[in-house]
């Protein structure tokens, strides 16, 4: 398990991440999101024991990482700028890291790179960008880590390859309890692939929750009745957003879907559905309420 308490980490002229805490438990896929400069790739770096905290502490399994050989042997990180040892195969890669790691699963890795399509024996420097990433991935599951860090996996990869990768991740997952760590500024590349989500802004973390709960918790209801009516209809229901055109108003309620049908359709309506949300439909309410304007935590400040 990984524990974050109060994280602090500082460069010259900014901080790149303010007062940060978070539990991530093990076997999980824990994902963060947020724009550019949110401080996703400095929190990777601390918990990959890369960068040293200016404050608080983060802990693995109960230890410290930073300056602890035990804990990082059983940590990878893929970095969203990659690098290979100059004129470097995918074989030459594999003998480093199976020196570092002594747990490297050669058989994992050819099964890997015969999945991908990749060319063991060809200069990874040959690659498309999108090859390098599946490279990397590859190297770093086949040295089977307990925790391993993804910094923007999904970057450079086609619709097929994205897939693929999302498949190799949950697998390792589900069947070694893995913990996967991944960031990335989009939250639909993350929304069929991760247990937890976290949203970062400016070095702080301003929304974390499991996703099942977060995405069943709110949801969208078209509504209308043939009399004249508004908001205060629906008392005793936590409406989240209330958008009334004609007779057919468009709600985001929170709470339990099933008991929330029940209550409605006691108030006799002409017109009842009850709809799914999007994980970015969610955060956008959940975000409104907590007081920020998603686009801006997203998109950054102009």
């Amino acid at each position: 398990m990984i524990e974050v308490k109060n994280l602090v980490k500082r460069f010259e002229k900014f901080t790149a991440v303010d007062n940060l805490s978070c539990t991530i438990p093990d076997g999980c896929i824990y994902g963060m999101v947020g724009s550019n400069g949110a401080g996703k790739s400095t929190f990777l770096r601390v918990l990959s024991g890369v960068y040293r905290a200016d404050g608080g502490e983060v802990l693995l399994d109960g230890e410290p990482i930073y300056e602890n050989p035990a804990a990082k042997a059983k940590i990878i990180m893929v970095p969203d700028e990659l690098y290979f040892i100059h004129g470097a195969n995918m074989n030459r890669m594999a003998k480093l890291y199976s020196a570092v790691y002594p747990g490297f699963d050669m058989t994992r890795f050819n099964e890997l790179t015969a999945a991908f399509g990749l060319d063991p024996k060809k200069n990874i420097a040959t690659f498309s960008k999108g090859m390098k990433r599946q490279a990397a991935t590859i190297l770093s599951l086949s040295a089977r880590p307990q925790y391993i860090f993804f910094d923007e996996t999904f970057d450079g990869l086609d619709p097929i390859m994205r897939t693929l990768v999302k498949k190799v991740i949950c697998d390792d997952v589900a069947e070694r309890k893995t913990t996967a760590v991944i960031t990335s500024h989009s939250l639909r590349e993350l929304e069929d692939t991760c247990d937890q989500l976290a949203l970062l802004h400016k070095g702080g973390l301003v929304l974390e929750s499991d996703v099942q709960n977060l995405k069943t918790s709110l949801f969208k209801v078209q509504i209308a009745f043939s009399d004249e009516y508004d908001h205060t209809r629906f008392e005793g229901i936590e409406l989240v957003s209330f958008l009334k055109k004609g007779s057919v108003s468009n709600l985001i309620v929170k709470g339990d879907r099933d008991e929330i049908r029940v209550k409605l359709s006691a108030l006799c309506p002409i017109i009842l559905d009850i709809l799914p949300l999007s994980l970015e439909e969610v955060f956008t309410y959940e975000m409104d309420a907590l007081g920020y304007k998603f686009t801006d935590v997203l998109e950054g400040q102009k």
